[in-house]
């Protein structure tokens, strides 16, 4: 008996029901044995540091109160986002914790780091700088006089933030060999480590919000370099942050160039849509299934961290063996440069919780006259190209090129010696 003629669809819309089913049953899962991971990890925790380190599946207020921060601070999507056994109350540990204003420094009586964090001395090197940390940061002078360019004149700054899981080797080792001499001689070039990332501080009682994000660039580099105009260059998640940044200093910025911003709509629960957007429970693609598991899972997001980031040494051990490589690539040592804690929190309190300001912030950019550039790419499947639309409807000025068949990556991989042309062109129209 021959299939009638509608079977193709038939058949489609049957695989995408079975897709369905299997994705809510998948995270279904995962929603339960993220509720047991909190019971397990809160007595590990208990057992091993003689507290219980507190998580995303206490009670609101309790929370607020111990972080001392006020609602705006934090994102919604820590602690809005839907699991079906936290909601039953269905074995969640009861975390408490008294408030505590003791700086975490190296030798004090609680560790600078979870007994699940790397503790080797590349992880904790930020620890030596005191309680008063600062970020790290890589600086390119202008080849000439210092803080002058070739024509008597002060150098251009340029600071750079990385995106999420990167550091300020993701510009130092792609972008900044391709610049032209002039560029060499006449701008100043700053790639920063974000707080919680790279080599920069990873400390415990921090929330990793976009204030705190700011104000460590604002203290580590923009009044101790004495920058009083600068451009800024961001990637990713550092969109949302070099926002946030400029609309602080919007008579100092001269130009902003964002590639790939995840931009979502302040509109209603604007924390929730952006986590639906950018990490939505999806089975595939890999790479959105991995964004969704490790932002929708707080505690076995850990487990991974325990199993992959504290170990990262053995790994990097075992990839030079088997690639013969006697140095990794740098995103490969990068993605385990940073502790669950500044991770989680960083993705939600930034990427999610920064939607509810970047409306507010391009009012203010848009109001100075601040150039703004977007650059994104047409396949990118970390940041749709809808957040390039929304953009350019609530920043109708700015500038947005479209890079054809280029994902979240390879907008700048392999094809860094043009990213870097059009960055100069950005720069020098700005003069």
């Amino acid at each position: 008996m021959s299939l009638p003629l509608s079977s193709p669809k038939w058949l489609t819309n049957c695989v995408q029901s079975l897709i369905f089913i299997l994705c809510c049953v998948v995270f279904l899962i995962f929603d339960l044995l993220d509720s047991v991971f909190c019971v397990i990890y809160g007595y590990i925790d208990k057992l091993i540091e003689g507290e219980v380190s507190p998580c995303c599946c206490s009670n609101w207020e309790r929370q607020k109160r111990r972080m001392n921060v006020t609602d705006d601070d934090i994102s919604d999507s820590l602690y809005e986002r839907r699991n079906i056994f936290r909601e039953m109350g269905f074995l969640r540990y009861e975390r408490k914790r008294e408030d505590s204003t003791t700086n975490f420094v190296k030798g004090s009586a609680r560790s600078v780091n979870r007994w699940s964090d790397c503790g080797c001395d590349s992880c904790l090197s930020w620890v030596n700088d005191g309680s008063d940390y600062k970020l790290h940061f890589v600086v390119k002078e202008p080849l000439l006089v210092p803080g002058e360019n070739c024509k008597g004149k002060p150098s251009e700054n340029v600071i750079f933030l990385h995106g999420f899981l990167c550091s300020s080797s993701f510009w130092t080792e792609t972008v900044f060999p391709y610049f032209s001499e002039k560029t060499n001689h006449e701008y100043r070039l700053i790639g920063i480590d974000l707080l919680g990332f790279g080599k920069s501080p990873k400390p415990r009682d921090c929330s990793y919000t976009l204030q705190d994000h700011v104000e460590m660039i604002e203290k580590s580099v923009v009044l101790p370099l004495e920058m009083t105009t600068f451009h800024l260059v961001a990637h990713s998640m550092g969109c949302i942050i070099a926002l946030a940044l400029a609309a602080k200093y919007p008579k100092n910025v001269k130009s902003i160039t964002l590639v790939a911003p995840p931009y979502t709509s302040s509109e209603g629960d604007a924390c929730l849509n952006a986590l639906s957007m950018l990490a939505g429970k999806k089975l595939w693609s890999p790479l959105s299934f991995g964004s969704s598991f490790m932002s929708w899972y707080e505690h076995l997001g850990r487990t991974v961290c325990l199993v992959y980031c504290r170990n990262h040494r053995i790994w990097e051990s075992i990839l030079k063996f088997i690639t013969r490589r006697r140095d990794l690539h740098f995103l490969t040592t990068d993605m385990t440069r940073h502790t669950h804690h500044s991770a989680w929190s960083s993705m939600h309190n930034v990427l999610c919780g920064g939607a509810k300001f970047v409306d507010s912030y391009l009012i203010i950019l848009t109001r100075v006259g601040v150039r703004i550039n977007v650059i994104q790419g047409e396949k990118d499947q970390v940041v749709p190209m809808e957040c390039c639309s929304k953009f350019e409807l609530k920043a109708p000025e700015a500038e947005i090129n479209i890079i054809p068949n280029a994902n979240h990556g390879t907008v700048l991989f392999g094809r860094e010696k043009e990213f870097a042309l059009s960055l100069e062109h950005i720069w020098e129209s700005c003069c």
